[in-house]
């Protein structure tokens, strides 16, 4: 083995392509590394497969290119990773969730198996975290270089924004740039929604603008949300906004390079036609184990090689796939997620003793915090039906052919450049909370949340307003991964242990969701009495009192940021699994980089923060 080891052809492997994986190994490649990618699926726009909506219709690429697309493409059987999570142990209380499927045992949490991993299927939003999510990494740690000034310096170095016209002026001509937005990196960012494309809807945008800016309008400190709207223009990722943890409307900018989905995959394939001697992408290539020397140092990777191996594939293969070993000279890096990344430690021997040694797995290294406290936000929808479909809709079909297609294919311009969000408040729940927590956000369309075949309702939901409400810095830490088998096959056991049964025993995570279900719904009341909404589906007229908020809340809520089952900590904490540059304590040459590494979830949509570490990875092992 340490013949191979010495003889290796790749300095690090990486395993996994998504925010994280994806980010440090292009930044390494670039640097003159020699790195390997290993991603368990394929190339999402060489695939083709059946969707849930459109039964028998070939989808790829478009499921992946058109923003708008983005739910189908997570139903969309040659991409898709169905894991099926509980949300409570009790099955009586999982039971009353009307998403769940219970010859699953579950609810849906769509995943993508694909080059690119999540980025090849999420929402695109980007929205930066808060400054304090990385000033906390620093104080657990004694770590400095997390300190939120340090940490923008990556995301300035990453961002090419495209939604700030007369700021990337002043930056690139006069070096004035308070903004600190990055105009010269690879991860471009434009806006969600330009006014123009909804201009067919003009009176009925007004109206909702209207009605969201008069509620926003009577939340605190009035001249500090002025001023902050002056500045920012309603972007949430201005510094001056993220540094004062700035409240009121605002936009939500994409991720996406002229209307259409930019992820890593693209870095990737950019990166290697740049430098094809120091980046290889090996596709279905399912990684089993990491390989340890005796010192418990990372020297490689076993994998089986085979399309659709894993089975929360929608279509797994019955194939066994050809077992292959491959070597790294310096290190190989985690970036599977937060369910994955776990799982593969512990199949290597790494994690909790009585974990392992249930499943019959040598202990390589007793890690007793791989797999616990695993995270996610906290949303629910609350959805209303108007009295008539959007203009902007008018005539589509969510597939080629249709007006909006053709003007997205042919102009890069309409409602399908989109993601479908219209506008987006910031608040705190309550005004005793240390940081604004609340994203309550305006959708084009029906969503309640992620079900088999949820997508259908997207698609026929021509004539609704959701109004999403995302809570975020939730304080429960109670959920975990664990092992179903020694199968690498086989996907874990998942469960979040929602509200009740985490952690949060004064259920202050609880209380902010029904507050933002009463702040939305006093944006809408204008629109009924308009005549503009006709009818709330959901939680629908009939749930008024706190209580009853509550319950629709308990039963209803999604996630889809899992994170932090692999968590960065103090070196006096027995459950921290990683230090502060990403090692896997205990374990030599092997870390990890991707969502699962932070100590508590940041911000209020994680993948800016992925991105952000994936290139803070790739500093420090290059200044390592």
């Amino acid at each position: 083995m340490s013949d191979n080891y010495n003889s290796a052809t790749y300095d690090y492997i990486v395993v996994g392509s998504g925010a994280g994986g994806g980010t440090v190994a292009a930044r390494l490649a670039e640097k003159g590394r020699k790195v390997l990618v290993l991603e368990a699926g394929g190339d999402p726009k060489k695939l083709q497969g059946d969707n849930l909506a459109f039964p028998g219709e070939k989808r790829l690429p478009d499921d992946y290119d058109v923003p708008v697309f983005h739910p189908f493409s997570t139903e969309n059987e040659a991409m898709r990773w169905d894991f099926f999570v509980r949300h409570y142990e009790t099955e009586s209380l999982q039971a009353l969730d009307p998403k769940y499927t219970p010859t699953e045992k579950g609810v849906l949490y769509p995943r993508a198996g694909c080059l690119g991993g999540c980025t090849a299927h999420n929402a695109m939003i980007t929205v930066y975290p808060h400054n304090a999510d990385w000033d906390d990494v620093a104080k657990l740690t004694g770590d400095a270089s997390w300190n939120a000034d340090n940490m923008r310096k990556y995301f300035e170095g990453m961002e090419y924004c495209q939604h700030r016209p007369i700021l990337r002026k002043l930056a690139t001509w006069l070096g004035i740039n308070p903004s600190r937005h990055g105009f010269n990196g690879w991860f471009q960012t434009e806006a969600a929604l330009p006014l123009e494309a909804l201009a067919k809807d003009k009176k009925l945008v007004a109206a909702i603008l209207e009605s969201a800016a008069k509620v926003a309008g009577t939340l605190p400190n009035f001249f500090e949300r002025l001023k902050w709207q002056i500045e920012g223009l309603a972007d949430p990722n201005d510094w001056r906004l993220v540094k004062e943890n700035a409240t009121g409307l605002r936009y939500p900018p994409l991720a996406t390079q002229n209307g259409s989905r930019h992820s890593t995959r693209e870095r990737l394939l950019v990166v290697q036609q740049k430098h094809p001697d120091n980046l290889t992408i090996e596709l279905d290539a399912l990684v089993t184990k990491v390989i340890l020397d005796e010192n418990n140092r990372a020297v490689g990777v076993e994998y089986l090689k085979g399309a659709k191996l894993y089975k929360a594939h929608a279509n797994p293969s019955i194939k066994p796939g050809e077992p292959r070993k491959v070597y790294a000279a310096k290190e190989v890096i985690l970036a599977g997620g937060a369910y994955n990344t776990p799982q593969l430690l512990m199949l290597s021997g790494i994690g909790p003793k009585e974990e392992l040694q249930k499943h019959g797995i040598p202990v390589k290294h007793h890690l007793p915090g791989v797999g616990t406290n695993l995270q996610d936000r906290y949303e629910v929808g609350v959805v209303n039906k108007m009295n008539q479909d959007w203009e902007v809709l008018k005539g589509a079909k969510y597939a080629p052919g249709d007006p909006q297609y053709n003007e997205w294919k042919n102009e890069n311009k309409g409602v399908y450049t989109t993601n479908g969000a219209v506008l987006a408040v910031i608040k705190k729940s309550f005004e005793e909370r240390p940081l604004p927590d609340l994203f309550c956000f305006a959708l084009l369309g029906n969503f309640r949340g992620y079900f088999p075949g949820y997508s259908k309702l997207i698609k026929e939901g021509l004539n609704y307003l959701t109004w999403a409400v995302l809570k975020a810095h939730t304080i429960n830490r109670a959920g975990e991964v664990r092992l179903v088998s020694s199968d690498p096959r086989d996907r874990p056991y998942i469960n979040f242990r929602y509200f009740e049964e985490g952690s949060d025993v004064e259920g202050q995570d609880l209380d902010s969701v029904v507050e933002g279900v009463k702040f939305v719904r006093r944006i809408t009341k204008p629109l009924f009495e308009q005549g503009i909404l006709t009818e709330e589906v959901a939680p629908g007229k009939d749930l008024q009192t706190d209580e009853q908020i509550r319950d629709f809340v308990r039963y209803n809520a999604w996630g889809h940021h899992a994170s932090c089952t692999c968590p960065i900590g103090a070196d006096n904490d027995p459950m921290a699994v990683l230090d502060s540059k990403f090692r896997v304590r205990g374990i030599q040459g092997l870390r990890v980089v991707d969502a699962s590494v932070f100590p508590k979830i940041p911000g209020f949509f994680i993948v800016s923060s992925v991105y952000m570490i994936g290139e803070k990875a790739a500093d420090v092992i290059l200044n390592g």
